[in-house]
Order: C-alpha cells, then structure tokens, then sequence
C-alpha cells in the first residue's frame, strides 16, 4: 500500500487539478438536415456523414396501435 512521505500543498494539489476540467465541444452543423452533431460523427438524427446516408433510421413505431 503507497503511503505518502509527505503532505501535499492545497497548492501543489489545485496546481495539478488545472488541467482536469471538461471541456465543452465543438458542435458542427449537419449538411443534411441542419442539426448540430459531434465533428467527424454520424449525425445522430438523420443517419448521414460525409454527404451520404451511413445508418438507417427506422420508423418512429407507435407502441399503442401495435399492441391492440
């Protein structure tokens, strides 16, 4: 088990924390349908990247009319 020799500073301690903030991300704007999505990702609304469809969407389902 580590044990320390000696005490950490607030300072010392804050100092090394700086860095560990999130950073917020940097939105783009879908060529297709206009939503924000992550840069270099599959906009997650239509299925497209890189001006082409990637990932299907299927159709919203209506879970009351399928179950009567």
């Amino acid at each position: 088990m580590a044990v320390q020799q000696n005490k950490v500073t607030r300072s010392r301690r804050n100092m090394r924390r700086a860095h560990d903030s999130l950073v917020a991300t940097n939105p783009n704007e879908c060529g297709n349908c206009g939503e924000l999505k992550r840069p270099h990702h599959v906009c997650p609304s239509c299925g497209w990247y890189d001006n082409r469809e990637v990932v299907a969407q299927a159709d919203e389902v209506d879970l009351e009319d399928d179950a009567a």
